[in-house]
């Protein structure tokens, strides 16, 4: 960046200290180059002019050209305001000032023509302008023409000191005036001239204050393309260096533990879609350099057995391996699903989690250190410093988002030579978030569901209807089905009409009361031993219902449950419902999600249910929960800091995100580590950015 770029705001002629505090806390604007970076979120086109008989909408700007007919003050004191009454011949509107006043009446001349600039608004059913823009027609600014007004979002405080969208835009164009202002190029001549792209400075100078409709497109392709081509070249750039730099075991043998698992204890035949996975595992593990691969998969697709696959590869080679999980849950779901398809193999599968004893955890230590335990299955403990291995050749993630980018690489430094890595998420990612959130991973996606499973019913019905619901789960359990009742939240909001956990619990239990049925309840603050009581109980059928939060989103594996009810299901992301819907169907018997809502539903809500009914594919479930929430929102990629996107939009851009990435993609190729001369500006720039910001986008 620029000297005058890294300039404190404090020194921008307008702002001072206290303006420059309040814009470093609400917009964390710090410098020059951030304000250079701080984009108007729309425009207002001020060639064109309304006729005030057309005005009808209170949320848009308008321009009109009107002479004023009257000027009057009304009211006393401090609850003055300035009234002047305009005509463009179509009809009338009331222009008011309540600050500022005396200097707005000298400044008015009855029967002169303005051209008058604001948002209109409805006072006594008459429509006004409040504290609008005016300036006579023949003025014109000389430079930088606001013919297409830049229109900034600010904040309450901000417009308080006088920092409205027209402040900021003042300091943007004070900024863009001085003679030091100069924007280093950060693109290759080559890229710039196959690309047709405008340079760099007259792209800011146009996104802040465009001379005309066709340079404000220019100057947003231009930093649209700058800025996903860089989040490509620095994800290429580590790509290519980890396949060329970071060894991994080689895993050549397959030999008795998968031979017997496959032919003697696997009770079903493995899709095409989980030997086509397990063959492009293979091929990493078989390579000399380390795995790092994502498995994504919907819930039930079968992930686990294609890690305990692989795991079984590590231990054909002498190698052991270990799953992390998030939670406590989770992690015992896995260890009981591994031991149970293991059972009969003399493999050794061990659990560790934060309350597993000192003894046990003693007995677990000594037999990783010594060989004796193969598998080991965990929460955050694998991570202590004592949980040591004696030959680490796999670890397995599961959602990964949920873990730090430092807790994960606790786990490869329990190594010399770093350890091959599966990441598994049942949150489908689209593939355009994947493109730019996991670039430097391999993707796997398991696209196909196990034979015999049957797709879940899903129906969205309104409270009044819940009657008919409690019905259909008596049914169900007179058939020996088990029911989920999910709640949004443990204790009653003062701000949210939600339906809370505890007062669900009670009213369930009032409706299904014993002996003929049984309640649990499982919540996030429970204790472990609470959690498993309950959880056991449910497991074991001595509860028909178990009422919860979104703790059961993951992990919870119940062959028998096969109804997931969800209250307040307008409360829920899309991710969220398809997870929690993921708890049944798991079983050979028809499963149902039903959905309760209010009736009073927004249209992204209503969106959000009718995608749920429609479909069970979680990937076209994750497209539609992008677009309605952009990538920002999405489940964990806010920590990941890669999308921290000023201008452009992946699921808008798609187009240009796959040609830059191409783009990004043809350098490395020819040039890994940027050190030819042509490539010395886009090295420059790397550095740069990544001294600006830390690099979360690697996942080893």
């Amino acid at each position: 960046m620029a000297p005058f770029l890294e300039t404190s705001i404090e020194y921008l002629k307008g702002v001072g200290p206290a303006r420059a505090d309040l814009l470093k806390k609400e917009l964390n604007i710090h410098t020059f180059g951030d304000l250079l970076t701080y984009f108007p979120f729309r425009y207002v086109d001020r060639s064109k002019f309304y006729q005030i008989a057309d005005i009808r909408d209170e949320s848009s700007f308008v321009q009109i050209k009107a002479r004023v007919i009257h000027i009057q003050s009304v009211g006393a004191h401090h609850h003055q305001r300035l009234v002047a009454t305009v005509s463009d011949g179509t009809g009338e509107i009331d222009l008011v000032w309540f600050q500022g006043i005396k200097w707005i009446v000298n400044m008015l001349s009855p029967r002169q023509e303005y051209i008058i600039f604001g948002k209109p608004a409805i006072f006594n059913g008459r429509w006004n302008i409040p504290h609008p823009e005016l300036e006579i027609p023949s003025t014109q600014p000389l430079i930088l023409s606001e013919i297409i007004r830049p229109i900034y979002n600010s904040t309450e405080k901000l417009k308080s000191k006088g920092l409205d969208f027209k402040g900021i835009g003042k300091l943007v164009k004070t900024m863009l005036l001085n003679d030091k202002f100069n924007v280093p190029e950060n693109l290759t001549p080559d890229i710039i001239q196959r690309l047709r792209l405008i340079n760099r400075q007259e792209a800011f100078v146009n996104i802040h204050f465009p001379q005309s409709p066709e340079l404000l497109k220019k100057a947003q392709t231009r930093l649209k393309f700058e800025e996903l081509f860089y989040i490509q070249l620095r994800l290429a750039k580590q790509r290519f260096g980890r396949m060329l730099k970071q060894a991994g075991h080689r895993f050549l043998k397959v030999g008795e533990y998968v031979n017997q698992f496959y032919h003697h204890h696997l009770t079903f035949e493995l899709t095409t879609a989980q030997k086509r996975v397990i063959k492009e595992i293979r091929a990493d593990l078989g390579s000399g350099n380390q795995m790092n691969r994502l498995l994504q998969g919907d819930v039930g697709s079968g992930k686990t057995l294609v890690a305990l696959m692989t795991m079984l590869i590590a231990l054909d080679n002498q190698f052991q391996s270990c799953l992390m999980a998030p939670t406590e849950i989770l992690a015992r779901q896995h260890y009981q699903t591994i031991s149970g398809m293991l059972s009969g193999l003399k493999v050794v599968v061990k659990l560790l989690t934060g309350s597993t004893k000192s003894a046990e955890r003693r007995e677990i230590q000594e037999g990783l250190l010594n060989g004796s335990v193969h598998l080991l299955v965990g929460t955050h403990a694998l991570l202590e410093e004592n949980v040591k291995f004696e030959r680490l050749g796999l670890v397995v993630i599961d959602e990964q988002h949920r873990f730090g980018v430092a807790q994960r690489a606790k786990l490869w430094e329990k190594n010399v030579v770093t350890p091959h890595i599966l990441v598994m998420t049942a949150t489908p990612i689209p593939r355009t978030l994947a493109m730019t959130l996991y670039g430097d991973l391999d993707i796997s996606i398991i696209d196909e569901m196990p034979p015999g499973r049957r797709p879940v019913v899903t129906k969205h019905v309104y409270e009044p209807e819940r009657d008919k619901v409690f019905r259909f789960i008596r049914d169900q359990i007179s058939e020996n089905r088990q029911i989920y009742y999910v709640f949004p939240l443990i204790q009653e909001s003062e701000t949210l009409d939600l339906k809370n956990l505890i007062d669900g619990y009670k009213f369930i239990s009032r409706e299904f009361p014993p002996p003929h049925y049984g309640v649990s309840m499982v919540h996030g603050q429970m204790k472990q031993k609470e959690k498993d009581v309950e959880m056991k109980r449910f497991l074991e059928r001595k509860s028909q219902i178990m009422v919860a939060t979104t703790v059961i989103e993951v992990g919870v594996d119940v062959p028998n449950a096969s109804v997931m009810v969800i209250e307040n299901a307008e409360r829920f992301g899309l991710s969220q419902l398809h997870q929690l819907r993921g708890r049944v169907g798991r079983g050979s018997d028809q499963s149902y999600c039903i959905l309760i809502s209010g009736y009073e539903l927004s249209a992204e809500a209503r969106k959000r249910l009718s995608t749920m009914v429609r479909t069970n594919d979680g990937f076209e479930i994750a497209e539609t929960d992008l677009q309605l929430r952009g990538p920002g929102d999405l489940q964990g990629t806010q920590q990941s800091g890669i999308l921290d996107l000023r201008i452009a939009d992946i699921v808008k851009d798609e187009k240009m995100l796959k040609y830059a990435r191409n783009v990004a993609g043809e350098i490395i190729s020819k040039d890994p580590s940027l050190s030819h001369s042509e490539n010395d500006i886009l090295a420059h720039h790397l550095r740069n950015m990544d001294k600006r910001q830390q690099n979360w986008g690697l996942i080893s």
